[in-house]
């Protein structure tokens, strides 16, 4: 069926044709290649690096190491200020930076790495979280520096003599009291695994600097205003002088949200005065960041009716080591442990813990799988054992719009029960097919911070300016769509400016289900500003008042009649030039303040699915998949439905296969040939996504944003299905054959 024009992304046929333009295309003029030489050792101190026969490579312009780099302040992070450019006394973890050697093209720095000697001197090492937290652990940093509302609101907690970075705790209620009369007291833990984002194009950045003109960035960044703090705060660059240009990105899920290689790039540059490019292969993103893993352990009260009395939450996460974004990471995982019921009495302590692995970071709804595969498998669990219809269970416990999941956190803005009722609707019911059911509320991390800048020309082109990052999601065509509207014009004549840090206004960064409302809002203000000075100007030209004009396709209309923009420019100017720009702001005042409580909306979800098991192999086949997601109002259905079928897909992966593995401090299967990612064929054979349109979003339109939310329910709606079909509950993802066919023996041995 063909879609309409305001449906279609204009991106997808520059991407298929190979014409759209990533980082990796780019090639500045006498522009250096780097690779980078990694740690092979987990923990270590760094006693020597022999570069010399590397540098008398053809082709070789530098090695440089951490000494390169003495004098600048150049650790640097988001919440801890915890990580060097490069390693530079000591290694923290397999796949670390030591040196980087730059020539004059790719082959020739990536032969001369083996001809570098690094001698270590090994230390202990600890790559488990629960081991890390033993007082006889071996420390992975001995000092931390925190960092108060650098890029995110707030400061992490750490416990100084620990590996512990992130302490957070929170309590309601009279959670004793509830544990002590409750009929029930259920008990659990559940472990998610490490998991690498994967994005198709691994992490690249093109960095350039002078004197004069300071760095020019050209970056697969989600956060192009975070890479410039960060540099700033290492050079002492203004930050007037640190442009970030961001073209497509090929999929970033949080891996390249806050910052990667920038700094390292920008050092580069900085240090030889010449343009480099830094790319990594997936082999390397995947030494680069990961999904923190998790042990989530869960005490719930329950009365005997199945009434949800009270929960003890406690999250222990793996953040490798450096912590990144772990500190928030920890703190969602706790909020999203909660699930979208109704308790009373709550306790939630989460932990983010130092190891010697790949740092942990954003990914997908951060904390959010986590936590609900360790929710939504109890809950199985509980209906199962107080005798009660699972989707009953959630029924009797979920919240009303208006109810809240915590005292102090914006009450629900949906209808939970709406959702799971659609999606227990439309999931078939096969005879041999055993069927889950998980739902999900997560508070978005979102900053209502952002501007951006629309400009309307003389021939009626428009050109909206955001920072908002196309990292294939669409939004760039949700943009395009919000400005045509607010004046009125057709989507054809609207172009998103590539993002740019030099000629967009600030905008804290892609991610967290944030751009369709913080950046649609502010496009729309745009809009409005260039709408009403086009209508005082014509109004003004014209000599009518401003009511009797109205803008239509083209240009304006005047009492009836229809006058072109170039035509009213012309008149207006007395030149045939000119063009008319407005700005839109959106801050935390937005709206007489409506923007100032978090979360500015609620991100749920509620998914079901059939499963079929092969008992001989273990083989878990997902037949049947339905999706549900209140996403306010449907801007672009195809991106919607895109979003919501890839998040479910992205969940698939961690709840059946992935999982990054350590043995004795190395990584054992960090190759995309070792590690199993979901492959087309491995999709549902029924694939349903439903979105719910209420119109009650804060976004345009009464949107409401949307992306992670799918994610969520996967992991556990295929477990609740396995343990109603087979009678196996297990609580260590991923569910690979190997560990359903041990569980599926072991049940039938009565072990």
């Amino acid at each position: 069926m063909t879609q309409p024009a305001a449906q279609i992304r204009r991106d997808s046929a520059e991407k298929v044709t190979g014409e759209a333009r990533f980082v990796t295309d780019i090639a500045l003029p006498g522009m250096l290649h780097a690779r980078l030489l990694r740690s092979t050792m987990p923990h270590a101190r760094i006693t020597g690096i022999d570069a010399a026969a590397a540098l008398d490579m053809p082709g070789v312009v530098a090695v440089l190491t951490g000494a390169d780099f003495a004098g600048l302040k150049h650790e640097w992070g988001l919440f801890l200020r915890d990580r060097p450019l490069i390693a530079i006394d000591r290694v923290r973890y397999v796949g670390e930076p030591v040196a980087v050697v730059v020539a004059e093209d790719e082959y020739s720095a990536e032969e001369a790495l083996d001809a570098i000697v690094v001698d270590y001197d090994p230390l202990p090492h600890v790559t488990d979280a629960e081991a890390a937290l033993a007082p006889d652990a071996p420390l992975v940093h001995e000092t931390m520096e925190t960092l108060k509302d650098f890029y995110f609101k707030g400061e992490a907690k750490p416990l100084p003599g620990t590996n512990i970075f992130q302490n957070y705790r929170y309590e309601c209620g009279d959670v004793d009291a509830a544990f002590a009369a409750a009929d029930h007291v259920f008990e659990d833990a559940y472990d998610f695994p490490m998991v690498f984002h994967y994005a198709m194009e691994p992490h690249c950045v093109v960095a350039e600097y002078s004197v004069r003109e300071g760095f020019t960035l050209h970056s697969c960044a989600q956060s192009p205003s975070a890479v410039q703090k960060v540099l700033h705060a290492i050079f002492g660059t203004p930050l007037s002088k640190i442009r970030v240009i961001v073209p497509y990105v090929g999929g970033g899920f949080g891996g390249k949200a806050s910052v990667k290689l920038d700094p390292l790039a920008a050092g580069i540059a900085w240090k030889l005065q010449r343009s480099v490019r830094l790319c990594l292969s997936v082999a390397e993103s995947m030494l680069t960041c990961r999904r923190l893993n998790a042990r989530v352990h869960l005490r719930s009260a329950v009365a005997k009716d199945g009434t949800l009395l009270a929960k003890a939450v406690r999250v222990v996460m793996n953040g490798g080591a450096y912590a990144d974004t772990g500190p928030a990471v920890a703190i969602k995982a706790a909020n999203r442990a909660i699930g979208p019921y109704r308790i009373p009495n709550l306790r939630l302590e989460a932990q983010a813990v130092y190891t010697n692995t790949v740092p942990g970071a954003a990914f997908r709804s951060i904390g959010g799988p986590q936590a609900v595969w360790a929710t939504e498998s109890q809950m199985d669990a509980i209906a199962e054992a107080l005798e009660l219809d699972p989707l009953e269970l959630r029924r009797r416990n979920l919240l009303r719009r208006g109810e809240t999941v915590r005292p102090d956190l914006r009450p629900i803005d949906v209808e939970m029960a709406e959702a799971l009722g659609e999606v227990s609707k439309a999931l078939p019911h096969r005879p041999g097919e055993a069927r889950g059911f998980a739902v999900a509320a997560s508070d978005p991390g979102i900053m209502p911070i952002g501007s951006a800048m629309v400009r309307l020309g003389i021939d009626g082109s428009i050109t909206v300016m955001a920072n908002s990052v196309e990292i294939g999601q669409g939004v760039r065509a949700v943009l395009a769509k919000l400005a045509a509207e607010a004046l009125n014009q057709p989507i054809a004549a609207v172009d998103v400016a590539e993002t740019d840090t030099l000629t967009a206004p600030f905008d804290w960064g892609t991610g967290a289900s944030r751009s369709t409302v913080i950046m649609g809002c502010a496009v729309q203000e745009a809009a409005a500003d260039v709408g009403r000075k086009l209508l005082a100007m014509a109004a003004t030209t014209y000599e009518v008042p401003e009511s009797e004009c109205r803008l239509v396709e083209g240009g304006v209309l005047v009492r009836n009649q229809h006058h072109t923009f170039r035509d009213l420019f012309h008149r207006y100017f007395g030149i045939d030039s000119g063009d008319v720009s407005g700005i839109g702001s959106i801050t935390p005042q937005y709206r007489n303040g409506a923007f100032l409580q978090a979360p500015l909306f609620w991100e749920t979800a509620a998914a079901g699915c059939s499963i079929s098991v092969d008992e001989d192999t273990g083989e878990i086949l997902v037949k049947d998949y339905v999706s549900a997601a209140d996403v306010g109002r449907v801007i672009n259905r195809l991106a919607a439905e895109g979003q919501d079928e890839g998040a479910a897909m992205q969940g698939l992966g961690h709840s059946l296969f992935e999982e990054l593995l350590y043995e004795d401090g190395q990584p054992v299967n960090a190759s995309m040939i070792d590690y199993h990612v979901p492959l087309i064929d491995e999709s549902p054979a029924h694939f349903e996504t439903i979105l719910i349109e209420n119109g009650d979003g804060p976004g345009p339109g009464g949107a409401r944003g949307m992306g992670e939310g799918a994610i969520l329910p996967v992991a556990p709606a295929i477990a609740n299905a396995l343990a109603a079909g087979h009678g196996v509950r297990i609580k260590h993802l991923p569910l690979t054959p190997e560990k359903v066919w041990r569980s599926l023996r072991a049940a039938k041995a009565g072990l």
